[in-house]
């Protein structure tokens, strides 16, 4: 949780849910071919869905990215607001972007133990 403030300057909590959904998974793949980020907005939806209820006193912000590297619309805002709060407080311009390839190499790291763990053990390949 982080700690922000509404418009009325009260303090709220920030309440978030992390969702990374496979962008050729078999339940997305009819929408993930018609629109690049469809997936995460389907994840994004189903998880406000889930926190609907929560008290006033929370903000939910659901975080939804695709094992392909797209992310849902609010996803995005939210990293670029997060990001030029941060370059106010360093003074470093580069920090959106710095935020972003983060992001994009956690998940290409992500990727890279999930395809490892694919393969039986013992398995050995001559290439």
């Amino acid at each position: 949780m982080v700690f922000d403030y509404n418009v009325d300057m009260t303090f709220i909590l920030m309440t978030w849910d992390v969702t990374v959904t496979h962008t050729l998974a078999a339940s997305y793949l009819s929408s993930s071919a018609r629109e690049a980020g469809a997936a995460a907005e389907l994840a994004a939806n189903q998880k406000s869905s889930k926190y609907a209820d929560l008290p006033q006193s929370h903000f939910f912000q659901h975080i939804a990215l695709e094992t392909l590297g797209s992310m849902n619309s609010s996803t995005v805002s939210f990293f670029s607001v997060l990001s030029r709060r941060i370059s106010t407080v360093s003074g470093d311009i580069r920090e959106s972007s710095y935020l972003f390839q983060r992001i994009a190499i956690t998940i290409q790291r992500f990727n890279s133990v999930l395809f490892g763990d694919s393969f039986l053990p013992g398995d050995d390949f001559d290439f």
